[in-house]
């Protein structure tokens, strides 16, 4: 259960959906009512693809609805064909997702990318979702632990310390993404105290107790109460789940 000063938080991860900007805004309007029903318990963010980003802004505005982008490049301007820097998106967005396992799996990010991304980001003024999480073989060979806290430790440089507040961790088991097959509680409740303890060590216990740890990985309706029950857990990064505005706006109702 979320710590006293942390707010619980819903971000929605839309990938590479909708297909376009009415039906982004629709999905976006169907989600407003659970969110303005429950906005003084918790914090809702939507994360729509880059050319979707001024749409659903538009009809989030006036709203306490987050707004955030996918990703961003850590070079505010330049010859870098296809990217989109954090300073672009600051005008446009409040909200970041760097270092998602679909970003280090498909495209090579690096520990050291994924670090660059969230201090460019932190710098831009965004709130910045930092992903982290082990492959299934890791998981095997027992390595959550280690894995888990060596990404951690290679996204928290010194723009982290001095904005903890505008930073939020999510666990993400690579396994459990886009497979059905989510974390059991017991073992994303041990990895997200293993996150915590990372923050502790890194930021100091005041700085720390700022950050919101997520869980993410097929979570939905039906399993997302077993998750924010946890001590260890401020909310969850929803994928599939967060494309249909009634199961989601259900999972809303569900955190609070």
């Amino acid at each position: 259960m979320t710590a006293p000063g942390r707010r619980p938080l819903l971000a929605a991860n839309w990938k590479m959906n909708p297909l376009s900007a009415a039906d982004a805004v629709a999905l976006a309007r169907g989600v407003l009512p659970a969110a303005r029903r429950h906005g003084e318990r918790v914090d809702v963010a939507l994360f729509p693809p880059f050319p979707w980003l001024q749409a659903v802004g538009a009809e989030l505005e006036g709203t306490r609805v987050g707004l955030g982008a996918q990703d961003c490049f850590w070079e505010r301007s330049g010859a870098f064909t296809g990217e989109v820097s954090a300073a672009m998106l600051a005008g446009w967005c409040g909200w970041v997702i760097v270092g998602h396992s679909e970003r280090r799996t498909h495209f090579g990010e690096t520990d050291e990318d994924v670090a660059r991304k969230a201090a460019a980001a932190l710098a831009a003024g965004l709130r910045v979702v930092v992903c982290v999480g082990e492959r299934e073989d890791q998981f095997e060979a027992g390595q959550t632990e280690a894995v888990v806290d060596r990404q951690l430790t290679a996204a928290l440089g010194p723009p982290a310390v001095e904005d903890a507040g505008g930073l939020v961790v999510a666990y993400e088991p690579v396994w459990a993404i886009g497979t059905g097959r989510n974390a059991d509680p017991p073992h994303a409740d041990a990895t997200m105290r293993v996150v915590r303890r990372g923050l502790d060590a890194a930021l100091g216990a005041d700085a720390a107790a700022q950050v919101r740890v997520l869980y993410g990985g097929s979570v939905n309706a039906a399993n997302v109460r077993s998750y924010v029950e946890l001590a260890s857990c401020d909310g969850c990064l929803v994928g599939g789940a967060s494309l249909k505005a009634e199961e989601f706006s259900n999972m809303i109702g569900a955190v609070v």
